[in-house]
């Protein structure tokens, strides 16, 4: 069932020793008399494919001289009648019938007609194309014109033509000039020129365009999909993220919109049934190891929690088992995970805070209008808000030495006395210098009953050799005690060794070394239990010289050190620790992959964390918007929307109130 030299990837066969009388005649059975034989009807028609399901049909008009698929419309019901008719249709007849839907009547499904023309081969489109005209008599491209507008119309126009290039042979030159002109046509223009995406995006072979996107990460410091999501808008910005995640991976566009369309309250059934329906013969092996790897459990079990019945038992039946049961990683997203290191380390990505030095700075002045806003009846915290929040930390330092020299006050303790709640949190916390607030949060980490290890990991396991010798010595100021002593004394075992190792301050700051690398890669592998040759080391000494290798290498030695795990396992580095380890020291080394792969991603999966859900983390939140505000917040702001779809700046509107709500919003920079 596959093309001639690849490996079938879908999760439905053609069934062996396959009759279409006779499974024509069992369908009649089913259906026949005073109710329906369901399980009957579901087992034998998820276990054929389409082409033996289309000659079932045949065979049922040629016996009984009825239409199988209108006698199953009468028989079934609901979910399980919509998903058991649209198996029998052909693909082609499946998606013009799906697009047809989309744009009758009032309003269209623009959801629905961007997933299916956005991801379809130009064969796919052709057929379509075709069916739509068989079964409705109307030319396809002329009712899509008709129901749309705009750049979003342009665009599904060019995709129906289907004519993008498919020439695996990739000019280096012609990649190079593409991406550059996709950075000129947005991000270096006033305005955009949307022609230009619609035809690059549109036409070239995804071969070449996945090179375009890679070159345009290294000129632009930044992936293609945000550049997009700055400079569209609405569906045709959908469409083209759609395109761009098609190229990159159809397997994981299809298998983000399965968890999309499980995740929270409901279920978005059309859309579940759609893509289980056309891609079981396809790809679905390839979408339920990206699914299990991206979101940590396996499709199956999502669609066994989420659905009942039949319908349910139907949905399994197409996705063809639970990838959660067999316990083990998948080579195709490994490999995803070897190109990201592979870009991680080529892009030019500049760090970028939100907060900059104000200009025309007057330290005595900003000391006054404190002063003013927090004296006599009631306090201004808007005025409060406005200074802290609009001031570099080095210039919140010479306000502190203003406020003393002009009212001989501390101007911590007045703020201390006037503010409450988060909101002092986050002000006091912003007057504190970077390494004295660290400092303070690890010292509240470790005092007192019980430990937080999650902070003693999310601040020793992302600051730098500078700043770790900077907290150190604030921690020794602040409290009269080495940092070192009060890790030691509050954690044990590897947990303790990594965060003493890491509070050292003494990571490799030079380049990578191929050679140390490979063979860092081979302790870190025989480590986790993955190498194919044993090691004369103890266990113990395999594990002191894995800490090592985390808590000191430089960060371009130990892409290079993940990059060589990979092609040495076929695992990803980060999945394998998760599997493999457990515990504080399992969360320590996971931080500090992400760290290594990308910081902002690593804060921005934090600050969504912090607000999702029932209630608000807002330590970890104040926490952060805090430490990074300065650093690279704007990066975060743009992993923040790259991951979750939504902007942090929305999501901090959303979570908290009031006057808190105000300074993260002004820390936080602006709405992307």
């Amino acid at each position: 069932m596959a093309p001639k030299g690849k490996v079938y990837r879908g999760s439905v066969k053609d069934f062996p020793g396959f009759d279409a009388s006779q499974d024509a005649e069992a369908l009649y059975n089913a259906m026949k008399g005073f109710g329906s034989d369901k399980e009957a009807i579901l087992d034998l028609i998820t276990s054929r494919s389409n082409k033996q399901r289309v000659e079932i049909c045949q065979a049922y008009k040629s016996l009984y001289g009825k239409d199988l698929i209108a006698d199953l419309k009468y028989e079934l019901t609901g979910k399980f009648e919509r998903l058991i008719v649209s198996l029998m249709r052909a693909p082609a007849y499946s998606d013009a019938k799906e697009i047809k839907d989309a744009i009758a009547g009032i309003g269209t499904d623009e959801k629905c007609l961007i997933e299916i023309l956005a991801s379809r081969t130009n064969e796919e489109i052709h057929n379509l194309v075709a069916a739509y005209k068989d079964a409705y008599e109307r030319d396809l491209e002329a009712d899509i014109v008709g129901d749309t507008s705009g750049h979003f119309k342009k665009m599904l126009v060019v995709l129906l033509q289907g004519t993008r290039e498919e020439d695996d042979v990739v000019s280096e030159d012609l990649v190079e000039q593409d991406a550059k002109e996709l950075l000129e046509a947005g991000e270096l223009k006033w305005g955009t020129d949307e022609a230009q995406f619609i035809y690059i995006l549109g036409r070239r072979s995804k071969q070449h365009l996945r090179l375009v996107f890679d070159e345009y990460l290294k000129i632009s410091g930044k992936p293609i999909e945000r550049s997009i999501r700055g400079e569209l808008s609405g569906d045709f910005e959908k469409l083209m993220l759609a395109v761009v995640k098609c190229v990159r991976s159809t397997a994981e566009y299809f298998a983000e919109r399965l968890y999309k369309a499980m995740k929270g309250l409901g279920t978005r059934d059309n859309t579940l049934i759609r893509i289980m329906v056309s891609r079981s013969e396809i790809d679905m092996l390839d979408i339920r190891e990206v699914f299990r790897t991206k979101y940590e459990k396996s499709l199956y079990n999502m669609i066994k929690e989420d659905t009942s019945g039949e319908y349910k038992k139907a949905l399994l039946k197409l996705c063809g088992g639970d990838d959660d049961a067999a316990g083990e990683f998948f080579p195709e997203a490994a490999q995803v995970a070897y190109r990201m290191w592979e870009l991680s380390a080529v892009a030019k990505v500049e760090l970028r805070g939100t907060i900059q030095p104000a200009g025309s700075f007057n330290d005595d002045g900003d000391a006054q209008v404190l002063r003013k806003a927090m004296k006599g009846l009631g306090t201004d915290e808007g005025a409060i808000i406005d200074v802290v929040t609009q001031r570099s930390n080095a210039q919140r330092q010479q306000i502190l030495k203003a406020y003393k020299a002009h009212y001989g006050r501390d101007l911590m303790a007045d703020l201390k006395s006037e503010l409450s709640g988060s909101l002092a949190k986050l002000i006091l916390g912003l007057m504190l210098t970077p390494a004295q607030y660290d400092a303070k949060q690890l010292r509240k980490a470790v005092e007192g009953a019980g430990t937080d290890e999650s902070v003693l990991i999310e601040i020793m396991a992302t600051r730098n050799n500078q700043e770790i010798t900077a907290i150190n010595k604030a921690y020794q100021q602040a409290y009269n005690k080495r940092l070192e002593d009060d890790l030691s004394s509050d954690t044990s075992g590897h947990f303790k060794r990594i965060l003493v190792s890491l509070a050292l301050g003494n990571r490799d700051e030079g380049p990578e070394n191929l050679t140390q690398a490979h063979e860092d890669a081979k302790v870190v592998a025989e480590t986790l239990k993955l190498a194919d040759v044993s090691s004369n080391d103890s266990s113990d000494s395999l594990e002191t010289r894995f800490l090592s290798i985390l808590c000191t290498r430089s960060y371009p030695h130990l892409r290079r050190v993940f990059q060589e795990f990979i092609k040495m396992t076929n695992h990803d580095v980060e999945h394998a620790i998760r599997k493999r380890m457990s515990g504080d020291v399992r969360e320590a080394f996971i931080a500090i992959v992400r760290s290594v792969k990308n910081k902002p991603a690593f804060f921005a999966d934090k600050l969504y964390k912090s607000m999702k859900g029932a209630g608000t983390d807002e330590r970890t939140l104040t926490r952060i918007m805090i430490s990074r505000s300065e650093i690279d917040l704007l990066n975060i702001r743009g992993e923040f929307i790259d991951l979750f779809d939504k902007s942090l700046h929305h999501m901090i509107e959303k979570d908290t109130s009031g006057d808190y709500r105000k300074a993260l919003l002004a820390l936080c920079g602006g709405e992307d």
